[in-house]
């Protein structure tokens, strides 16, 4: 695949950050971003929704030498993509090869991107997303419970045992760990010390750094005027 240019459509400290450091994991710097301002609605616009029908980020385009545009847009399939196809940059056991450590891997990868982003997405929607008339705060206190009680233990355990989160060498899945568990922190969750010596570790990566570099540009509060009964982000 012959690439012209890249181009992230992101939102700080959002999902997108997970591809964004994938990107400065795999190429370097050479993508472009294009922030798309959330609580403002630009992904509500015919031009996004073109892209992104989920009306949401991350969306990457790649753009082909010979005119072709390819989008990908689920943020854990996009770093995974990355990955693969980067096996130089050791982000990922080998995908051809029969292994427990690529079936480690992905289990982590999948736990990160389906059960705990969907926990914590519950309890982010009904504390700061939706309207005041659809937010349920027994919902959000379910999920916390939840999360205390039947994610944060298994990680522990997996933490005290290795270095990163399927093993002892960083990987793909340590992106969407990483990110879920920064999440988890702005929620008062992932209050134990190991999860504080696990971000430590990823914090230190000169990708990690560029990819949250906006990360203060983000409130987890959406201002009430953009809060519409019936639309939100996904």
């Amino acid at each position: 695949m012959d690439v012209e240019s890249i181009k992230l459509y992101h939102y700080p400290a959002s999902r997108s950050s997970r591809a964004k450091w994938a990107l400065h994991e795999t190429i370097g710097d050479d993508f472009e971003v294009e922030i798309v301002s959330l609580y403002d609605g630009e992904q509500f616009s015919p031009d996004y929704l073109a892209k992104n029908p989920h009306h949401n980020v991350p969306t990457l385009e790649i753009i082909l030498t010979n005119g072709e545009t390819k989008t990908l847009l689920e943020s854990a399939a996009i770093v995974c993509f990355l990955a693969d196809a980067f096996p130089e940059k050791n982000l990922a056991p080998v995908a051809h090869q029969f292994s427990q450590a690529r079936a480690n891997y992905q289990q982590m990868v999948f736990f990160a991107a389906v059960t705990i982003d969907m926990m914590l997405w519950q309890i982010r929607i009904h504390e700061h997303v939706l309207a005041d008339c659809e937010a349920d705060e027994r919902t959000a206190t379910r999920y916390r419970k939840k999360f205390i009680t039947e994610v944060e233990p298994p990680l522990i355990s997996r933490l005290k045992q290795h270095s990163y989160i399927s093993g002892n060498q960083f990987s793909a899945a340590d992106i969407i760990m990483g990110h879920c568990v920064m999440w988890a922190k702005m929620y008062n969750l992932c209050n134990e010390g190991i999860f504080n010596k696990y971000l430590s570790k990823l914090s230190k990566r000169p990708a990690f750094l560029k990819a949250y570099s906006d990360a203060g540009e983000f409130d987890p509060i959406v201002p009430k005027e953009s809060r519409i009964p019936g639309i939100f982000n996904g």
